[in-house]
């Protein structure tokens, strides 16, 4: 798959949005209610896997666009 430059800037800044989302969903605080604590926290496990994928996927979008020269 040949990916254009605008096509990484694209995807690079889709990334970090999507990074930043997670990240600040991870910060909110948990529920005092037992149960929706424990959901929250498996949620939270769940995100944490998405934000470590995205962020590989983040490094190497921004090591191709060093690459491409930007």
């Amino acid at each position: 798959m040949i990916e254009t430059h605008q096509e990484l800037v694209e995807t690079r800044d889709r990334l970090r949005a999507r990074l930043d989302a997670i990240r600040a969903e991870i910060r909110q605080g948990l529920d005092a209610d037992s149960e929706e604590r424990a959901i929250q926290l498996e949620n939270r496990e769940v995100l944490e896997g998405i934000a470590r994928a995205t962020s590989e996927e983040l490094a190497r979008i921004e090591r191709r666009l060093q690459e491409l020269g930007g």
